[in-house]
Order: structure tokens, then sequence, then C-alpha cells
């Protein structure tokens, strides 16, 4: 029998959905934690026992969502297996976390609360790097094993962020473009790993 959640629980996630009605709305200079309060039915008091700050409960939400739109787990390199096709599975996978729709709205949101204080805009990015380590530790496992050239690999992972989000982020965040679809994803993905590949494959480059 699956366990009732706890009071405490159910609030911190009335808080959440309410924060996440009232920045996509309003964006976020005009959310205020009382609002917050009021659309979660909960006291103000409850709120900051929660959430010391509305920088805070922003991060928190832009974690969470980046988890929600994650695969169950991070692809694992494997030496035993061609590396095109590990790269092209855990392309796809960062791909379709970037194209979430409730991450892009949060995305816009970030990006112009980001304008007003550059220091917030810093804490959340840190707070989101933390979910792109996954492709960092594969690139190392397979430079380790002889199979990347000697390339610095937060550099690479830096790059093959880039690539991804050209296509399946920033358009869709600054510009309002749809997200992208199944087939736009794998001509993407694909393309994005054929040049990593072409650079950075010992195999490929010998």
């Amino acid at each position: 029998m699956t366990e009732a959640p706890r009071l405490t629980d159910r609030k911190r996630d009335a808080i959440l959905a309410a924060a996440i009605a009232e920045f996509r709305a309003n964006g976020f200079e005009a959310t205020s934690m009382d609002r917050i309060a009021l659309r979660a039915e909960v006291s103000k008091r409850t709120v900051y026992n929660h959430f010391p700050s509305k920088e805070a409960l922003f991060a928190d939400i832009l974690v969470q969502l980046w988890n929600v739109s994650a695969p169950e787990r991070e692809l694992a390199y494997r030496s035993d297996l061609p590396l095109r096709g590990q790269l092209q599975e855990l392309l796809a996978a960062k791909l379709r976390m970037l194209n979430d729709t409730h991450l892009l709205d949060l995305a816009r949101v970030a990006i112009a609360a980001a304008i007003h204080s550059p220091e917030r805009a810093q804490s959340m990015v840190a707070r989101l790097g933390e979910k792109e380590e996954g492709l960092l530790v594969w690139l190392r496992a397979a430079q380790d094993d002889g199979k990347l050239r000697g390339a610095d690999p937060a550099f690479a992972a830096q790059q093959l962020h880039g690539m991804l989000k050209t296509f399946g982020f920033w358009p869709q965040v600054t510009m309002g473009e749809p997200p992208l679809s199944a087939e736009r994803q794998q001509v993407v993905v694909a393309s994005t790993a054929d040049m990593f590949l072409a650079a950075y494959d010992r195999a490929e480059r010998e």
C-alpha cells in the first residue's frame, strides 16, 4: 500500500505548483512570495520554511523540471560498444530535456530575470550546470579508454551542449520557435555526433 504524502510534502508541492504558475504568468520580478503563498493557500511563513528566498525557489523549480524531463539513468560509457551509438543516445536524451515545454517557459523567465541581476543568473546557471555533468563523465571515460583524442573534456562537453542548444533551446527561448519535432531532433543529434567525432574520435583521425 502506497503511503500518503505527508502534510509538509503536500504543502511543498502546492508551493512549487503555485510558484510555477506565478512565474510563468507574471515573470520573476513581478512575482512575490506573498502571491505564491496566496495561490498555494499557505502562509508566507510556510513558504519561507521551505524556501529561504524567491531565488532559491526559482532555482529549485528549474532543477526539478530538469530532473522530470531527464532519463531515469545517465548513459554509462561502454568500452565494448562503438562511440557513435553511445554518443547519439546521450545527445538524444539531452536534446529531449532541452525541448521540455515547461523548462523552456521558465528558461525565458530566468533570462529576463538575469538581465536585471547577473549575480542571480550565475547562481541559477550553476545549479543547472550540475545536471550537465553526465556528458562530461562519459567524455572523460572515453578519453581514458583511448577512444578520444587528448582534448579538455570540459571544453568538449561545452561544445556539444552548445551545438544542441543552437537548434533545440535558444531559438525556442529567444525567438518563440516551437520545440523540435522528433524527426528534427534525430537530424540534429546525428549531425552533432558526426561533427564531434570528426574532430575528436581517435580512430577517425588516424
